[in-house]
């Protein structure tokens, strides 16, 4: 693969990959999430990715919602715990369209107040109806507990009572303080010539006023484990364990990515959905994931049973875990692994949308992107040892925090 990048005399980068077809993507990815919230600011970051849309110093909400729409197109976003991302889908021969439209959407935005209240009701009603999937709401809870009093562990929408709270003044201000050029990346993959991009590019954002941040997020504080049960009126049983990982710039994060994959990882031949659900029938969902931020990570496995067959799942998954610990991987079984994984990456780099995203991202965290060749050779690098000893590092029993609810 071929990237093209541009840096703006603002400090804005922009990357590009060319590719022969009729649908683009482009997006912008700010480094600022829910984790630069101050407290009276918790869940600030998610409400301006919703009223980012309701108008701006030339259009109002209608007309922001059917610029992309009218030609067919796609305008979408999201907040993660550390970043924020506005990004469309469209034509080719509208990229001119998409660009000025992120633009207008991202440094123009006038937030009227009437159009606030009216999406702080349609906030509350996101809260609740996450309320009421407790297999997502676990994770959310169980990261609060590892990240017991910090910033990080906090659940991105907000609560209520926050978000009632907030008005114009709090979101100019969340602005100024955490949207920084040099922190944000235009991505973008389509058929275009680079040359031309980098024009449209100057013109819709290289008038921007330079703000280069100047502080370092505050490093979470110490880990310790800990069990927890929660009693939540819900069929199932449902449970989370997991420790704090490696950061984004660890080199054990491709070793864990690997050894997450063999133990819940998608496929479904992953150790754990073979032990608890093939073999056994005691879950339907199973999974094991992995999250690297900037400077911490998390690693969890989780799972929804039977009230009956919970210990039997928790003895189950810990043989599994205590046997990545104990034994290491025969060379068929890591070329399996490695082969799998491969397959996985390629196959999510057939998706456009995604790889826009990914480059996106690895640029605005790394400034330079790894060619699927380049991913390709660290996770054959991997070896069996290393494999083992990140598995006594994440997985030892006695490091694990147990989030349950009952």
């Amino acid at each position: 693969m071929v990237f093209e990048t541009h840096t703006l005399s603002n400090g804005i980068r922009l990357i590009h990959h060319a590719v022969n077809a009729n649908v683009a993507h482009c997006g912008i990815i700010l480094n600022t999430g829910s984790r630069d919230e101050k407290e009276e600011e918790w869940g600030i970051a998610h409400y301006i990715e919703h009223v980012v849309f309701k108008g701006t110093t030339k259009r109002k909400a209608y007309h922001i919602l059917s610029r992309m729409e009218d030609v067919g197109g796609e305008l979408n976003a999201y907040t993660t715990k550390e970043e924020t991302c506005i990004y469309t889908t469209f034509l080719d021969k509208d990229y001119k369209r998409a660009l000025e439209l992120i633009s207008d959407i991202t440094f123009n935005s006038v937030f009227p107040e009437k159009e606030l209240e009216k999406e702080k009701e349609v906030i509350l009603d996101e809260i609740n109806s996450y309320k009421d999937s407790p297999s997502e709401l676990i994770f959310d809870d169980f990261e609060e507990l590892i990240f017991k009093d910090d910033p990080i562990g906090r659940n991105i929408l907000g609560t209520p009572k926050h978000v009632k709270k907030f008005k114009r003044d709090d979101i100019l201000n969340f602005i100024k303080n955490n949207y920084h050029t040099d922190q944000m990346v235009i991505s973008s993959v389509g058929n275009i010539k680079f040359s031309k991009l980098v024009k449209m590019v100057e013109k819709y954002f290289g008038h921007i006023p330079e703000n280069i941040r100047t502080t370092k997020r505050k490093k979470p504080n110490s880990y310790e484990a800990r069990t927890q049960t929660m009693i939540k009126k819900t069929y199932q049983r449902h449970c989370v364990m997991g420790n704090i990982a490696y950061d984004l710039n660890d080199e054990k994060r491709i070793p864990l990515s690997l050894l997450t994959n063999i133990l819940g990882g998608p496929g479904m031949n992953s150790r754990l959905n073979l032990t608890l659900r093939e073999r056994h029938g005691l879950a339907y969902n199973i999974e094991a994931n992995y999250t690297p931020y900037a400077d911490t990570g998390v690693f969890s496995i989780y799972f929804g049973t039977d009230k009956g067959n919970l210990d039997k799942c928790l003895s189950l998954i810990n043989k599994e875990m205590n046997l990545l610990c104990t034994h290491k991987l025969g060379s068929g079984q890591l070329k399996r692994a490695k082969n799998q994984m491969i397959g996985q990456i390629a196959i999510s780099s057939e998706n456009n949308e995604n790889l826009m995203l990914s480059i996106g991202k690895s640029f605005l965290l790394y400034n330079r992107i790894d060619s699927l060749e380049e991913l390709y050779q660290k996770v054959e690098s991997i070896t069996a040892d290393e494999l083992l000893e990140v598995a006594n590092e994440i997985l030892n029993k006695d490091l694990l925090t147990t989030l349950m609810y009952k």
